[in-house]
């Protein structure tokens, strides 16, 4: 698989900044981080992509707009996880939201 690097995403550069919060739902455990440097519907595509593919991860909805990634898991993630998971994608993990 071809993904994008680092240094930007994959229709121009973006800042880079981080927050997140936890919600716990009957489906199961709801987290919201912020990525950099997603600027467009391909660049949800791809980190919606790489975090989908975690184990336990139920759902994932990325929002270039705000740099807002929500995902749905059977249990909390390991925030290192799903960093390395937006560092494949070619974006810029921030944190939790």
């Amino acid at each position: 698989m071809t993904t994008e690097t680092n240094s930007g995403s994959c229709c121009g550069t973006g800042s880079r900044s981080s927050n997140a919060t936890i919600h716990v739902q009957d489906a199961g455990v709801t987290a919201i981080y912020q990525v950099s440097g997603m600027t467009c519907g391909h660049c949800e595509g791809a980190v919606s992509q790489e975090i989908s593919a975690l184990e336990g991860v139920t759902a994932v909805a990325a929002d270039a707009k705000t740099g807002e990634v929500t995902v749905t898991s059977a249990a909390t993630l390991d925030e290192e996880t799903v960093r390395a998971a937006v560092d494949e994608a070619g974006y810029e993990f921030v944190g939790r939201v």
